[in-house]
C-alpha cells in the first residue's frame, strides 16, 4: 500500500513537472497623447521584468509570473498604469502618455547653484546606488549603416555584474549568454574600422561609477552648468542641470544634460553629445583602429544613460551610443557616411545570489561582439527572453540580408 501510495505520488509531480509553464506576454505601441507620434526608449515593467520601446515605440513584455498590470514612464510624460482587462487586447495596446506639468517656484530656481547641486549629488552616490554586488540580466544589440542601409546586425543577452557603488573599482563585468550575427555580403560593404562600444560599454561608461569619465573634480571644473526647467521621470520631479565645455583640454569634452531626483538627488538620466569642434581630439575618443589608408572624420557621438529608482535604490537601466562618421579611402572623392549604434536593457536583476563573472567568462573591450556570436537562425532564436524588439525597417534590413546570403 505504502509503494503504490509513493508511486503515485511520484507520477503527480512528474505529472506536475512536464506540466508547461503559462508564460504570460503583452505587448503594444506607445505614443504621445498630444502628438500622437510614437515615443521610443520609453520603459515598460511588469512581472518583475522590463523592456523599453523601439524607435516605433512599439514593445512586447514576456514574464513567467502573472502580469496584472504593467507600468509605462518615460521622462517628461506621466506614467501610465495599464491594469485589468486591457492587458487582454488581441491586436496590441496603443498606451497614450500624457505631459507632465512640473512648477518650480521661481525663488527655488534663483536659489539654486547648478554646480553645487551636482556636487551634492555626486557626494549622496554612495548611499543612492547599489551597496552591495548585483547580477542584471541584460538584452544588447550593435548595428552599422552604410548611408541609409544597414550591413551589420548583431543582438544577445548578457549577464551584467557590477559591485558595490561603494567600491569604484570593482570587478564589474560583462559576459555573453546567447547572441547571433548577420553581415552584408557585399564585399564593398566591408570597412575594418572599429569604434568605441561593445557589451562593455555599460561598464566602462557607467559614469555614475566610473568617475573619471565626468563626475570627478577636475573634470566638473571643465563645465560652465545651468539650472533648467524641471522635468519628471517615472512621476518624480527632477532638477535638470545642462552642461557645456568652459576651457581647452587635452582631450575631447560635452555637452549635455544631467536630470536629478529632487527628492534622493540621484543622478536618474545623463545625455551626452561630444565636442566635434577638434576633429583630432574626437577621433582620439571614438575611434579604436582603421586599416592604413582609409580617412576617418568624426561626425557625432551621443551617449543616453537612463537609472531607474526601485525602492530607495538606483540602478543602471538602459544605455545607448550613436556614432556618426564618414569613411573615404584616400583617392577617393567622396566620403560615405556610417551610423553604429549600441544598445542595452536591463530586463531583470538579481541581488540575493550575484555570484562574480569569472576572467575567463567576460567579455573583454579588445573584443569584438561580431566575433563572440553566432550566425542568424530561425525566428524563434529568443524564446522566452526579453529582447529590444526590432523596429519595422530593421526587420526589413534583416530579411534583405539574410536573402543575400
Amino acid at each position: 500500500m505504502n509503494r503504490l501510495l509513493l508511486l503515485v505520488l511520484l507520477t503527480a509531480l512528474l505529472s506536475l513537472d512536464a506540466w508547461p509553464q503559462q508564460r504570460t506576454t503583452v505587448g503594444g505601441t506607445v505614443v504621445s497623447g498630444v502628438t500622437g507620434q510614437t515615443l521610443a526608449g520609453v520603459s515598460v515593467s511588469g512581472g518583475g521584468q522590463t523592456v523599453v520601446t523601439n524607435d516605433d515605440g512599439y514593445f512586447l513584455l514576456k514574464s513567467d509570473t502573472p502580469m496584472s498590470s504593467i507600468v509605462v514612464s518615460h521622462v517628461g510624460y506621466r506614467s501610465v498604469k495599464v491594469e485589468g482587462e486591457r492587458l487582454k487586447v488581441e491586436d496590441g495596446l496603443r498606451i497614450r502618455l500624457q505631459p507632465a506639468e512640473i512648477q518650480l517656484g521661481e525663488v527655488l530656481v534663483v536659489a539654486i547653484d547648478a554646480r553645487e547641486l551636482v556636487d551634492e549629488a555626486v557626494r549622496k552616490i554612495p548611499q543612492n546606488y547599489g551597496q552591495r554586488p548585483e547580477l542584471f540580466h541584460c538584452f544588447y544589440r550593435e548595428t552599422v549603416m552604410k548611408r541609409q542601409r544597414y550591413i551589420m546586425v548583431s543582438e544577445g543577452v548578457v549577464d551584467m555584474y557590477k559591485t558595490s557603488y561603494k567600491n569604484v573599482s570593482g570587478r564589474d563585468r560583462v559576459a555573453i549568454r546567447k547572441g547571433r550575427r548577420l553581415l552584408s555580403p557585399r564585399r564593398n560593404d566591408t570597412l575594418s574600422v572599429k569604434v568605441t562600444g561593445g557589451p562593455v560599454l555599460p561598464v566602462q561608461l557607467d559614469v555614475v561609477k566610473v568617475r573619471d569619465v565626468l563626475l570627478n573634480k577636475d573634470d566638473l571644473d571643465c563645465y560652465d552648468m545651468t539650472m533648467e526647467p524641471s522635468t519628471t521621470i517615472s512621476d518624480r520631479s527632477q532638477y535638470v542641470v545642462s552642461i557645456k565645455p568652459r576651457c581647452v583640454m587635452p582631450y575631447a569634452l560635452y555637452y549635455g544634460k544631467l536630470y536629478i531626483d529632487q527628492e534622493t538627488l540621484a543622478f536618474t538620466r545623463i545625455e551626452l553629445s561630444l565636442d566635434m569642434s577638434d576633429r583630432q581630439k574626437a577621433t582620439q575618443m571614438m575611434l579604436v583602429k582603421k586599416p592604413w589608408g582609409v580617412r576617418f572624420r568624426p561626425k557625432e557621438l551621443l551617449l543616453l544613460i537612463d537609472y531607474r529608482t526601485d525602492g530607495d535604490v538606483t540602478r543602471m537601466s538602459y544605455v545607448r551610443t550613436t556614432f556618426r562618421f564618414n569613411c573615404d579611402w584616400r583617392r577617393r572623392l567622396f566620403a560615405t557616411s556610417f551610423t553604429a549604434c549600441c544598445e542595452m536593457a536591463v530586463t531583470s536583476h538579481d541581488a540575493e545570489e550575484a555570484q562574480p563573472i569569472s576572467g575567463r567568462e567576460s567579455f573583454d573591450q579588445r573584443d569584438a561582439f561580431y566575433d563572440k556570436v553566432e550566425f542568424f537562425r530561425d525566428s524563434t532564436f529568443w524564446q522566452d527572453y526579453n529582447i529590444i524588439e526590432p523596429t519595422v525597417s530593421l526587420d526589413r534590413a534583416v530579411d534583405r540580408l539574410l536573402k543575400s546570403r
